[in-house]
């Protein structure tokens, strides 16, 4: 996510519709807009992985499911997020054309860039919507999935999913494999450079 000097501080009714017609994506925190980074090939490959299965799991459900062009809405915060995937299966969000306020699940594929602020004050901003169960942190260069979820007493606690092990989202009922999750990604070879030594 990149700072756009050039805009003006916006009210959400005006960032809305300059969206509309805007010809790449921005989030909005507080006035000012910041424009979207594009995505790599493992990251579209996960997010198209994850889309199809959960989209098929809660059909008929009443959820919906959300891919990348969708805002979810922190309105205590004033504050527009475009997700990387999001489940609603609150009736209210059907009000809203152009954004979410309800979800129940989001799920954000991580990036070197966006690493940090995914994990740290996007997830605080995250927090502040009563519905969200469970928050998905996807690593893209390695088999690696953390998921926080909230318990019965409204606290975060963290589960780590590794290689062979089944993620589980009980925000929706659903779980499948890793290998699921990271079918036709490619990842980066790691270069570990051998020292050599002369023998005599």
């Amino acid at each position: 996510m990149t700072f756009n000097k050039a805009d003006p501080s916006l009210s959400p009714e005006e960032y809305l519709e300059a969206e509309k017609n805007s010809p790449i994506k921005h989030e909005y925190i507080q006035g000012r807009m910041y424009a979207m980074a594009g995505a790599s090939d493992a990251h579209v490959t996960i997010t198209a992985n994850l889309l199809a299965m959960l989209r098929n799991h809660i059909r008929g459900s009443g959820c919906r499911v959300y891919v990348a062009d969708m805002k979810a809405r922190i309105e205590s915060l004033n504050i527009f997020y475009y997700p990387d995937l999001m489940v609603t299966c609150d009736p209210r969000d059907t009000n809203f054309e152009y954004f979410k306020r309800y979800p129940s699940l989001i799920i954000e594929v991580l990036s070197s860039s966006t690493e940090a602020f995914d994990r740290g004050d996007k997830f605080i901003d995250y927090q502040e919507l009563e519905t969200l169960q469970e928050y998905v942190l996807i690593n893209q260069n390695r088999q690696h999935i953390d998921c926080f979820r909230r318990n019965t007493e409204g606290r975060w606690e963290l589960y780590s999913y590794r290689v062979n092990q089944e993620l589980e989202l009980t925000s929706v009922n659903f779980s499948c494999s890793l290998a699921d999750v990271y079918e036709d990604v490619f990842f980066p070879e790691t270069f570990n450079p051998i020292s050599t030594l002369d023998f005599i």
